[in-house]
């Protein structure tokens, strides 16, 4: 009998519920201040993870479902290609640098003596050219020689002061150091030689794959050993932190929804938990209510996208898992707005 009465007591309390919840929406539906609710999904965003260069894989630090944390190193390719072309760039640098030093600073002091060397040389050399000219000169007068050994020694002559002027001519360029140009053109190389050092250095750096936030791996596309090419998806990453939800208004209730609005989250799992959340996104433009939507308005009425931020302390929401959106009254929303007390 007791057994009989609870069941009827508790069937008369879960109709005056339904009663309640029914009244309580067709005062909100009139009521455009009352705290309203909608209807949402979770919305995780993922991202493709890979590295930005070619090479076969090292070193695979996590799998699916573990959580990484942002700036985590994730995998590793092979690096002793990568360390070889940086150790040649490190040459070429110290090469062009060289190679500046010595155009700028010019010829050194020895250089410059064995330059003036060769002029004496070459001078000795035509003043001896000119004095057997002379002779031979005034043997062929005489007839002592014939006209063909005068006009070798005028030869030997010109070939002499050919050479004396290309020895003073080097002499000039040792002593006046490198042109200008020169210079410009061993800086310019330098430049090229450093620039091929960062691409190395960066080629290096991007061995190692890291995640770009704090989030679970929801994939683990390639295995340890395999050659992948540059932007091939190594992992995929489920971004947890913030949490996006997917909600959508109904145009009449479209003026209360402001970006920066503060708003409670439910959800099935976690049952008498509310969540916060802030509203990030309003969609300019109109639809019609998706599919997966329950609200009273029929399907054709047109609502507008929002997505509201909320934090995942307790690691429990997942992707497409249907969350309630709690909109508060109008003047409990306007109390609430940042740097705005309430009266």
């Amino acid at each position: 009998m007791n057994r009989r009465r609870i069941i009827v007591i508790a069937a008369v309390l879960v109709v005056l519920a339904a009663g309640g919840m029914y009244a309580w929406r067709k005062h909100a539906a009139s009521d455009p201040t009352a705290a309203f609710w909608l209807s949402g999904n979770v919305d995780v965003h993922q991202v493709e993870l890979a590295f930005r260069v070619s090479g076969r894989i090292a070193q695979l630090k996590v799998d699916e479902g573990d959580v990484v944390k942002e700036g985590e190193s994730i995998a590793e390719l092979d690096r002793v290609p990568f360390e070889n072309d940086f150790a040649v760039a490190q040459a070429g640098v110290a090469q062009a640098r060289a190679e500046l030093s010595k155009t700028t600073h010019g010829y050194r002091v020895e250089e410059i003596a064995q330059a003036s060397a060769v002029v004496r040389q070459r001078e000795a050399d035509l003043l001896n050219a000119r004095v057997t000219l002379e002779r031979l000169q005034e043997l062929v007068a005489k007839s002592l020689v014939n006209q063909q050994q005068v006009d070798d020694a005028q030869a030997r002559v010109r070939v002499a002061e050919a050479a004396q002027a290309s020895a003073r001519e080097q002499l000039n360029l040792v002593t006046r150091g490198s042109r200008k140009e020169d210079i410009e053109a061993q800086t310019a190389a330098l430049a090229a030689s450093q620039a091929r050092l960062e691409q190395a250095k960066t080629a290096l750096q991007d061995t190692t794959l890291v995640a770009p936030s704090g989030g679970i791996v929801a994939v683990r596309a390639r295995e340890l050993g395999a050659i992948v090419q540059a932007g091939q998806t190594v992992y995929t990453l489920a971004l947890t932190d913030p949490v996006w939800i997917r909600a959508y208004v109904p145009q009449p209730r479209l003026g209360r929804i402001k970006p920066g609005m503060h708003v409670k989250l439910e959800i099935d799992s976690m049952p008498g938990k509310q969540y916060d959340g802030t509203v990030g996104f309003i969609s300019p433009e109109a639809e019609f209510t998706p599919k997966n939507v329950q609200t009273e308005q029929l399907r054709d009425d047109l609502v507008y996208r929002i997505r509201v931020i909320a934090r995942d302390p307790d690691n429990v929401f997942r992707q497409g898992m249907p969350v309630t959106v709690r909109v508060p009254a109008a003047d409990a929303a306007a109390n609430s707005e940042p740097g705005r007390k309430s009266t």
